[in-house]
């Protein structure tokens, strides 16, 4: 007898399940919501390619870094600069990450790398505080992007992003 038979859940099915419940997660989720999770991946895309960048696994790290920068190419592409003072210099940011995301790949350097996550660590901060509808406290060293996001209250500058990116 097989395990499913059995109740037991397959590996295809498990994964089938999954996939279903990203897919409902997502088609459910406020623009602010998705947003978030696109931050929350962009990390998640980092974080796993430094690691493998420092463990030598350079193909597994370009992945990672390669799906990060389409992550960052659709959070600018969606973006309305006019639609709030920080937009043009959240464009700017999200040039430069790109950039950066581009230049660790092809040198493959992790310490890199790891600066693009710490650029970028502030900015899902400041959008999921501003998804809760709270206002986030930006130290001062963060950029003018984020500060001007989260004092403005950024669930109106929410652009409309594919989910594609996040599951």
């Amino acid at each position: 007898m097989s395990a499913a038979a059995f109740g037991f859940a397959t590996a295809r099915t498990t994964s089938a399940r999954i996939g279903r419940f990203t897919d409902d997660s997502l088609s459910t989720a406020s623009p602010s919501q998705l947003l978030v999770k696109l931050y929350d991946r962009l990390l998640l895309d980092i974080a796993r390619a430094e690691t493998h960048q420092r463990t030598g696994d350079h193909t597994a790290a370009s992945g990672q870094l390669v799906h990060a920068q389409a992550i960052v190419a659709e959070l600018s592409g969606s973006l309305d600069v006019d639609a709030w003072s920080g937009g043009p210099g959240l464009m700017s940011l999200y040039l430069f990450l790109g950039s950066e995301l581009v230049e660790a790949n092809l040198t493959r350097d992790p310490e890199r790398t790891a600066a693009c996550g710490v650029l970028v660590e502030p900015l899902a901060d400041a959008w999921r505080q501003a998804a809760s509808g709270g206002t986030a406290p930006v130290p001062a060293a963060r950029s003018a992007a984020v500060t001007s996001a989260a004092a403005q209250g950024a669930t109106a500058a929410v652009p409309a992003v594919r989910t594609s990116f996040v599951g």
